[in-house]
């Protein structure tokens, strides 16, 4: 599992419940003996991080206390689900590539687009 790839759980309501770099929800006996993989039918969601949010919030979010969930994953949205905002997720029908998050992230991505160069 890829730390630097954001999960989340969200209700059936379509708001946020949990962000992690986990796997989350953790499927507990798929997993009790080999945790080389995931199940194929684990409902993973990968976060994006698309935000839309009214200038009122920010202001407030701005003054909010970072949390200890916030702290442990490194991921900002927990401090807004901890003091108890809610976040609305959309789910894409679409597939998106792999993000860029890490200096890996960028050499790989910076040889895919010079291949694509050199196929042109």
């Amino acid at each position: 599992f890829d730390p630097n790839v954001v999960k989340l759980v969200c209700d059936r309501s379509g708001h946020a419940l949990y962000f992690s770099r986990a796997p989350v929800p953790w499927a507990r006996d798929a997993l009790a003996h080999d945790r080389s993989s995931l199940p194929q039918d684990a409902p993973l969601l990968r976060h994006i991080g698309l935000y839309a949010y009214r200038a009122g919030f920010l202001r407030r979010f701005a003054q909010l206390e970072p949390t200890p969930l916030e702290r442990a994953e490194a991921l900002e949205q927990l401090r807004a689900l901890e003091h108890g905002y809610r976040i609305r997720v959309a789910l894409s029908a679409d597939e998106f590539p792999p993000g860029i998050d890490t200096e890996q992230d960028l050499v790989r991505a910076e040889a895919y687009l010079r291949a694509l160069a050199s196929d042109a």
